[in-house]
């Protein structure tokens, strides 16, 4: 009778042990579910729609994306993304299929959009559609997504200046589009804020309807060996992938004996660009549609809509320049004195080229 005591004893007490063991694993597993579920914009799901080269094009696009992951991690949102084929004439397309797919934010990343979103949001009046670089739209339902372009890119016009020792320097535009044209007047004036007597060469890759100037790295690099050619010593782009190009024409031309910069644009491309050019990019214009897209997202979480143009502008750090690589330290106060300049008031950068 003893023994058979204690072994019920023992018995009872693994017992006892094994549910205390599963209830501690079911008080875990609740949790968890629990911690995910409780994320703020857990269910929402937010579609995405971007131009042409898409996510990977280490510029315009990759910004976006970069926005959409940090909305991702911090609020919990459920995403779809879609590229357009080589010319983007599904761009509407792809719009329509995130609408019809349940989708209740959506992303147009580029203003090749405003057509599309134009004919797509009237037909889905219960989402949200934002679109980049367009403020065109008085819809209910849409929000407009815009950068001070003009005002990043005076700032790295300054650095141009300040660098370059031959008194030339170039831009290279992907399209000649009023958008695009407001990145050359801002390079102009800041350039020329610096040195009034620089000389500035201009080449757009394409003209509308033709975009792809924006995916085209091997004209990019043809028409940036020209300008180095003609004596620039440094050249910025706005020009989406094309701008991979010019880092290759930046690094050719470097080691064949001369010296010369690369400005990128949108991300900080020093950062993502190959490790064998990361030493001609002297800085980038940041464009800051990653801050963009979250603030959006954000806004969309907490309210359920969102609507109206929003800004992104010096003043609220929605452009601005890159320091990685150390290549304009020695410059930092002048470009930051500009800066100050600019969100006083006491300079306004020009939209448009004079002339």
């Amino acid at each position: 009778m003893t023994g058979l005591k204690r072994r019920g004893g023992l018995l009872a007490l693994l017992l006892a042990f094994a549910l205390i063991v599963a209830a501690c694993s079911s008080d875990d597993e609740t949790t968890t579910t629990e911690a995910a579920g409780d994320m703020a914009g857990a269910g929402i799901k937010v579609g995405m729609a971007y131009d042409i080269g898409g996510r990977g094009d280490k510029s315009f696009n990759d910004s976006a994306a970069a926005g959409l992951d940090r909305a991702v991690t911090d609020f919990g949102v459920e995403t779809e993304e879609l590229e357009p084929t080589a010319g983007g004439e599904n761009r509407e397309e792809n719009l329509r299929l995130l609408a019809e797919s349940g989708f209740e934010l959506i992303f147009a990343i580029g203003f090749a959009f405003a057509e599309g979103v134009g004919n797509t949001a009237p037909d889905f009046p219960d989402a949200s559609f934002a679109i980049v670089d367009d403020s065109s739209l008085d819809l209910p339902n849409v929000a407009s997504l815009v950068f001070a372009e003009h005002e990043g890119s005076a700032l790295v016009g300054a650095a141009a200046a300040l660098k370059s020792e031959t008194g030339t320097i170039g831009f290279i535009g992907g399209v000649n589009t009023g958008l695009i044209n407001k990145f050359e007047a801002g390079y102009r004036f800041g350039a020329e804020y610096i040195n009034p007597d620089i000389d500035i060469l201009t080449q757009y890759l394409t003209e509308p309807p033709d975009f792809s100037g924006f995916n085209d790295p091997a004209k990019g690099k043809e028409a940036a060996l020209a300008m180095y050619e003609q004596g620039a010593d440094v050249v910025y782009h706005a020009a989406g992938g094309s701008g991979g190009g010019l880092f290759e024409a930046a690094k050719e031309t470097s080691e064949a004996g001369t010296k010369v910069w690369a400005i990128g644009v949108d991300s900080d491309q020093y950062e993502t660009a190959g490790a064998d050019v990361q030493e001609y990019i002297l800085t980038s214009m940041l464009k800051r549609v990653d801050v963009a897209i979250y603030s959006t997202i954000e806004k969309y979480v907490n309210e359920g809509s969102v609507s109206g143009i929003t800004v992104f502008d010096l003043s609220v750090d929605g452009v601005g320049y890159s320091t990685s690589g150390g290549f304009v330290d020695d410059i930092k106060a002048d470009l930051d004195d500009l800066t100050a300049k600019i969100v006083s008031g006491e300079l306004t950068v020009p939209e448009t080229v004079e002339g």
